[in-house]
């Protein structure tokens, strides 16, 4: 599924027009964007939950040379589903 898909199934889903649902979403995107920059955690029940997690530094080699490197430190965003939603599938 991407963004055009979901938000026209959210419109039919929903009775409202497909500008509207295109709002919500991007709405929906922004804020849950927004909490992660926060550093706060994002949870939807029966889907899920969102959070920033920060990968540490470390040494790593580069495949092709085979010299050793360094690997900064960096933020990533980990997806955490709901048991339910893992049952149902």
């Amino acid at each position: 599924m991407n963004k055009k898909t979901i938000t026209a199934k959210m419109a039919k889903d929903s009775g409202i027009t497909g500008l509207q649902a295109e709002k919500a979403f991007t709405s929906l995107i922004s804020g849950v964007i927004g909490a992660l920059k926060k550093g706060k955690r994002v949870t939807f029940s029966g889907f899920g939950s969102f959070e920033v997690k920060t990968r540490k530094a470390r040494k790593g080699r580069n495949p092709k040379t085979g010299v050793p490197i360094n690997i900064p430190q960096k933020k990533r965003v980990k997806f955490n589903p709901s048991q339910s939603m893992i049952d149902s599938l």
